[in-house]
C-alpha cells in the first residue's frame, strides 16, 4: 500500500531531517519608498512581494511549491489587517501547511523562522517561508512610543512612569558601569565597530564610518545612551525559503542547515516586579547552551555570532552571558578587537541593530540572513574566512527570554 501524505511513517521520517535555508532575499534596511507611481504611500505588500519572488527564484521553486508561510506580525502602522491572508492572495499561494502571523516583540523574526522550520521538519510542508515587512517610517512616532511604553512592564504599575524599551537598556548600562568601573566610552566602542561592519554591508541602514568622539558627542536619548548608541526607526522586508536538507541536496543548492536551537524564558516580564540580577541575562546563557548541545558543538567551535543587541551595552552583556567572556570582561574583549571582523570571535558582522538597522519584527530574520551569507562565503569584504558554524540569538525585552539557533554549512 502506498504511503499517504501525512501518515505516521512519513512524519517520523521527516522529523529525522535537518532543515536548510535554500533561498533568501531582503531589501536594504532604511526608509522604504514606493516605486509605483499609482500608489502614494507604498503599501507593504508591494515590497514583500518583490523579495518573496526573488527568494523563490533563488530556491528554484514556484509559488505552487510552497506548503507553509509564517509571517512576522505587522506593527500598528500597517493599514492592511489580516495581512498574512491578504499576502497569500497577492502571491498566488495556496497551502496545506500553516499560514499565520506570529508576534512576540523582539523574538518575532526568530519565532517566524522557528515555526517555518518546524513545518518542514514535521512533514507538514516540503517548502516553507519565513517572511515579513515593516514600514515604521509611515507611522506616527507617538503611537510607537505608546506601544513601547505599554510593553515595558505592568501596564497598571510600571507603564504610567513612561519608561520606554530603551530605558531598561539604559538601566543595564548604569548598573554595568557601576559594578565594573567601566566608562561610557568603553561601552560606546560597540557603535564604532558596528558602523565599520555595516560600511561593508549593502543591506545596512547606516554605512558611513564614525569615530568614538562622534558617538560621545551625540545628544542623549536615555542617559547614559546617546543617539548612536540606540537603534533608529527602520523599514525592511525579507523572505527565507526553508526545505529539508536532502531536498536542498537534490536541488543542487549550496545551503545552510539548522544544527541546533534552544529557548528559555525566565518567567518574568521585561522589567520584573521583584529584585533580580538585571545584567546576567540567564535566558541567553540557557538558550545558547541548549542550541549548542543539540548541534553537538562547543562555543569555541562557533566562527561568528549574530546577536540581537539593540543598544551598545546589550552586545557586551550578551557576549558575557553566553560564555564568550567572563562577566565584567566583555568591554575589554571589545577594546582588544576580539569581536571585530578580524578578531577571534566576530560579533554582528552585519552591523547589527545599531548600523545594519533594526526593523523590530524582522531583526531576527535579518540576523539569520547574515549568517547564511557568511557561511556560504557571500559576505564580500566582511567575510569571515572558512566560517562553518554561526550562532544567532533574538530576545524578548531585556533578554528575559531568548531564542537561539546554530546554523552550519550543508556538507
Amino acid at each position: 500500500m502506498p504511503l499517504l501524505l501525512g501518515s505516521t511513517e512519513t512524519l517520523v521520517s521527516a522529523k529525522s531531517s535537518r532543515v536548510a535555508i535554500i533561498g533568501a532575499s531582503a531589501l536594504p534596511v532604511g526608509k522604504l519608498t514606493s516605486t509605483s507611481a499609482g500608489i502614494a504611500d507604498g503599501l507593504e505588500h508591494d515590497f514583500l512581494a518583490e523579495v518573496t519572488a526573488r527568494a523563490l527564484a533563488e530556491a528554484g521553486i514556484s509559488a505552487a511549491d510552497v506548503g507553509a508561510a509564517i509571517f512576522t506580525q505587522n506593527p500598528p502602522t500597517t493599514k492592511q489587517l489580516g495581512f498574512a491572508t491578504f499576502m497569500m492572495s497577492q502571491l498566488g499561494i495556496s497551502c496545506t501547511g500553516l499560514v499565520t502571523e506570529v508576534g512576540q516583540l523582539g523574538l518575532t523574526g526568530g519565532v517566524a523562522f522557528d515555526v517555518a522550520a518546524t513545518q518542514v521538519s514535521s512533514g507538514q510542508a516540503d517548502f516553507a517561508l519565513a517572511l515579513g515587512v515593516v514600514r515604521q517610517s509611515s507611522g506616527d512616532p507617538n503611537v510607537a512610543l505608546d506601544f513601547g511604553i505599554r510593553a515595558v512592564g505592568d501596564v497598571n504599575f510600571q507603564a504610567p512612569f513612561g519608561i520606554p524599551p530603551i530605558g531598561w537598556y539604559a538601566l543595564d548600562c548604569v548598573r554595568y558601569m557601576e559594578d565594573n568601573g567601566v566608562s561610557r566610552a568603553e561601552i560606546a566602542q560597540v557603535a564604532v565597530k558596528s558602523r565599520a561592519n555595516a560600511a561593508l554591508n549593502p543591506l545596512a541602514q547606516f554605512r558611513n564610518p564614525i569615530s568614538l568622539s562622534e558617538v560621545l558627542e551625540q545628544r542623549p536619548i536615555v542617559e547614559p545612551l546617546g543617539l548612536f548608541e540606540v537603534p533608529s526607526r527602520a523599514d525592511g522586508a525579507i523572505c527565507l525559503v526553508l526545505a529539508r536538507e536532502e531536498t536542498a541536496r537534490e536541488l543542487g543548492h549550496a545551503s545552510v542547515v539548522v544544527e541546533g536551537r534552544g529557548f528559555f524564558h525566565e518567567g518574568h516580564h521585561q522589567i520584573a516586579d521583584y529584585p533580580h540580577d538585571m545584567t546576567a541575562f540567564p535566558s541567553a546563557r540557557n538558550a545558547t547552551a541548549s542550541a549548542l548541545a543539540m548541534a553537538g558543538l562547543s562555543l569555541n567551535q562557533i566562527d561568528l555570532f549574530e546577536l540581537y543587541a539593540p543598544c551598545t551595552i546589550t552586545e557586551i552583556l550578551v557576549t558575557e552571558a553566553i560564555g564568550m567572556f567572563p562577566r565584567g570582561e566583555g568591554h575589554r574583549a571589545l577594546s582588544e578587537g576580539k569581536t571585530n571582523l578580524k578578531g577571534a570571535q566576530p560579533v554582528n558582522t552585519s552591523g547589527g541593530c545599531l548600523s545594519r538597522g533594526h526593523p523590530p519584527q524582522l531583526t531576527g530574520l535579518y540576523g539569520l540572513y547574515e549568517l547564511r551569507e557568511q557561511l556560504l562565503g557571500r559576505a564580500g569584504k566582511r567575510q569571515i574566512k572558512q566560517a562553518q558554524h554561526g550562532l544567532h540569538t533574538c530576545e524578548l525585552g531585556n533578554y528575559n527570554a531568548t531564542l537561539a539557533h546554530v546554523l552550519g554549512v550543508c556538507q
